[in-house]
């Protein structure tokens, strides 16, 4: 992308998506780190966004007191530090901009930046005072404007929903530009995050004074995972060149605004990780583009953005994707060996197995949270259907090929002659021996023939009762030829379904031993992804409650204890992740073959009623 895009138009306090970008994420098929700086307007966003991008220029700075960035601005480009990842930056509209007159999109604009990214850049000027702080109000109302659960699930939990917002947030990082004061506490020198830390501590006290100065204090430390960042710039270049600070070079920049710049760089790119979705799945440009699509649609229709149905939504395109991809990846295999396709039953244990055992690894590549096992069913019975499909068509065409020859004498009225029907029968009883000679005819050869044979019956019939050389005795003997034929072709259908099932059934269990190795390692994966949120979020409690213990602040220690002890419950459930989760879905998988076959001789027997 050489330039920046608008993601999220704000336009007369509506917010909308702007399609062409999207269409640009769906292309994008490697993980992103998505950066979202948010700020009030005019303190110098979009520089600090232009040299992640290693540019110059590219989001618009201005040089007035109007806010220059509308919604939501993106830029993707390649990650400096990591091959095969994308950098996605978020440019936001400025809050608190006296031109709009109405702010009321502020807060869903900060809620985005929220819910879309990795990394939360907050751009404040001066110093990071009581005034900066209030600023910061939008943070307050966080817990109003995102659920985890759906409303029904968390009935119950509503009160304890914000605690668990640091499994999920981004890491954070608050930025003071313009700064002129020494980093000194009470005479000590401090480092930048030390400085952001004791700007955050909490007051002693239940007063409402007290409680209006904590509250939004209190919901950045339990929103936001410790350890929080902190870069303080001194003023980029004299007054006079702030009017074109994006036209100057780095030597008319101040030297150590530059290098504080350098050291905000390297953090972004060496600490920001993956966007992950609630479960730990990692995120696409693609998967992005839906989840902007899914939060901005939920905003607009008045309701509240929840982490859990966007999960759900963004599973079941992705797993949809997933089933076509797989398929995609059998039918290029077997294309390998198409001559040989539709195979037989004893092949099907070779190629198909083959095959469809690589089908279910890239169906794991892409799938996410299939607990039912809901798609992995659809795609084996998609890969069962391709071949009886191909078997079928293969059948069909070569019993019209092979009729042709008695079609055309039936067409000069050969067989309406006296004796034609024994002709008929001779001529019909050859063609049956040929087509069963005829190699790899696959999985359908006698319940094709058996239906072709029957749709044939009314023909077979009219040339019977057209044979004068016949007796009314010799129809009613050969009638009974004709039904004890049709049964005994039905019969060695039946016995050809049994074997083809016995046979199935054996590869199937070979095979299912592959995908259960498969599935282990996928859900166990996921698993280790949800460990690994709920490990985060305890360490950023345990940081906390070590600080509230060292202010003497026992009653937040002990909540804090409280939550960490409810984290590790949680954790602790989780054990019985394999018998919960895992061997369902196999159960649920090894019932598709059967049920597949069943559904076949149920199909059949609609068409005979037909």
């Amino acid at each position: 992308m050489s330039s920046p895009v608008c993601l999220v138009e704000n336009v007369n306090g509506s917010l909308s998506i702007c399609k062409h970008a999207i269409e640009f994420l769906s292309r994008i098929n490697e993980p992103v780190v998505v950066v979202s700086v948010v700020g009030l307007y005019r303190t110098g966003k979009s520089y600090l966004m232009n040299r992640l991008a290693g540019q110059q220029s590219g989001f618009a700075l201005g040089n007035t007191i109007e806010s220059k960035t509308k919604g939501i601005w993106m830029w993707c480009v390649p990650h400096p530090n990591k091959e095969g990842h994308t950098l996605v930056l978020l440019d936001t509209e400025g809050l608190g901009d006296v031109a709009k007159g109405d702010s009321k999109n502020d807060g869903w604009i900060f809620c985005l930046a929220v819910l879309l990214s990795s990394t939360l850049v907050y751009n404040s000027r001066g110093t990071i005072d009581n005034t900066a702080v209030e600023k910061l109000h939008y943070v307050t109302e966080l817990a109003e404007q995102i659920k985890i659960r759906s409303t029904a699930a968390a009935d119950d939990e509503e009160e304890e929903e914000d605690c668990k917002f640091v499994q999920f947030f981004p890491s954070f990082t608050w930025i003071v530009r313009d700064f002129t004061l020494e980093l000194e506490i009470g005479g000590k020198s401090v480092t930048e995050d030390e400085y952001l830390e004791f700007a955050l501590q909490l007051k002693k006290g239940v007063s409402k004074k007290v409680s209006d100065y904590n509250l939004p204090r209190q919901c950045i430390r339990n929103y936001f995972p410790s350890p929080r960042k902190c870069f303080v710039f001194p003023s980029p270049a004299s007054p006079q060149n702030m009017t074109r600070l994006e036209s100057l070079q780095e030597q008319d920049l101040v030297p150590d605004f530059l290098k504080v710049t350098g050291r905000f760089c390297d953090h972004i790119f060496h600490n920001s990780v993956v966007k992950t979705v609630k479960g730990g799945h990692r995120v696409t440009g693609k998967l992005l583009g839906h989840l902007v699509e899914i939060y901005v649609d939920t905003i607009k229709s008045g309701k509240v953005p929840c982490l859990d149905n966007a999960v759900v939504a963004l599973a079941n395109l992705e797993n949809q994707t997933a089933v076509q991809e797989a398929l995609k990846a059998y039918q290029i295999g077997m294309e390998k060996v198409k001559n040989k396709f539709p195979v037989g039953v004893d092949d099907i244990s070779s190629e198909h197995q083959k095959f469809s055992s690589l089908a279910t690894t890239e169906f794991m590549k892409r799938s996410f949270k299939d607990e039912k096992g809901e798609y992995l069913k659809k795609l084996m019975v998609n890969l069962f259907h391709c071949n009886e499909m191909a078997s079928e068509r293969k059948c069909r065409d070569l019993l019209k090929n092979l009729f042709s020859v008695m079609n055309k004498r039936l067409q000069d009225g050969e067989y309406s002659q006296s004796g034609g029907y024994e002709l008929y029968c001779r001529d019909r009883d050859a063609i049956v021996e040929q087509y069963r000679r005829e190699p790899n005819k696959g999985v359908s050869a006698e319940a094709v023939l058996n239906e072709f044979l029957k749709e044939r019956g009314p023909e077979t019939n009219s040339i019977l009762y057209m044979d004068t050389k016949l007796t009314e005795n010799d129809r009613k003997i050969e009638e009974q030829k004709q039904k004890n034929a049709l049964m005994k072709q039905k019969l060695k259908e039946e016995e050809e379904k049994h074997i083809e099932s016995e046979r199935m059934m054996q590869a199937e269990k070979e095979r299912q031993k592959d995908q259960m190795r498969q599935m282990q390692e996928k859900f166990n994966k996921e698993k280790e992804q949800q460990l690994q949120e709920m490990d985060r979020a305890i360490e950023s409690k345990l940081m906390e409650r070590e600080k509230m213990i060292k202010k003497d602040m026992k009653e937040k220690a002990d909540l804090l204890n409280e939550e960490i002890t409810n984290l590790k419950k949680e954790k602790e459930s989780s054990g019985g992740f394999m018998k919960d989760y895992v061997l369902p879905v196999l159960g649920a998988v090894a019932e598709i073959l059967p049920t597949f076959l069943n559904y076949r001789v149920l199909m059949k027997g609609l068409k005979k009623v037909k």
